[in-house]
């Protein structure tokens, strides 16, 4: 896999690693590599807690509540089309700017435990979830995209080594 991509991760509360952000880079590049995102690209990640993204969602969205994962796509894509990088590359980078991905640390903690799953586990499935977002999959008609997006995620996390049964 590839190490093309401009993948920096911020964070603004405690008990963040370097193993984790190594892993959110990794579970990152692998959705990028599975929806074959093989041109350098850009995606900023930012880790807080659950006042931070609740700010952040009420500013950007309009929705006065906590949330797990929030992401900012920078271009208007549709599943399984992806950008051109000759059109859409930034020209002083040569980056494709993809988006922003905010997760709230507390909330991903909270539904590891919820789900039974581990911390890792759901670390995992929201940044793929995001990005699978960042490239335009939705889940809002609770029909056939949903379906979709549900169906990639998982295969997604079967590569990382992290299946929907993993405890």
């Amino acid at each position: 896999m590839a190490k093309r991509h401009y993948l920096p991760v911020t964070e603004d509360v405690a008990g963040v690693s370097k193993e984790t952000k190594a892993f959110l880079r990794k579970a990152i590049r692998t959705a990028l590599a599975a929806e074959g995102v093989d041109f350098p690209c850009e995606i900023d990640v930012s880790i807080t807690d659950d006042a931070g993204i609740r700010t952040l969602n009420n500013e950007m969205r309009g929705v006065d509540s906590a949330t797990d994962v929030l992401s900012f796509p920078a271009l208007e894509l549709q599943p399984g089309v992806l950008p051109d990088p000759e059109v859409d590359a930034d020209p002083g980078t040569g980056l494709v700017p993809l988006g922003d991905m905010v997760l709230s640390l507390e909330r991903v903690q909270a539904q590891a435990e919820e789900f039974g799953h581990s911390v890792r586990r759901e670390m995992g499935y929201l940044a793929v979830h995001s990005v699978l977002h960042l490239l335009g999959y939705d889940h809002l008609d609770e029909g056939p995209q949903k379906a979709q997006m549900r169906a990639r995620e998982e295969a997604i996390l079967n590569e990382l080594g992290l299946p929907q049964t993993e405890g």
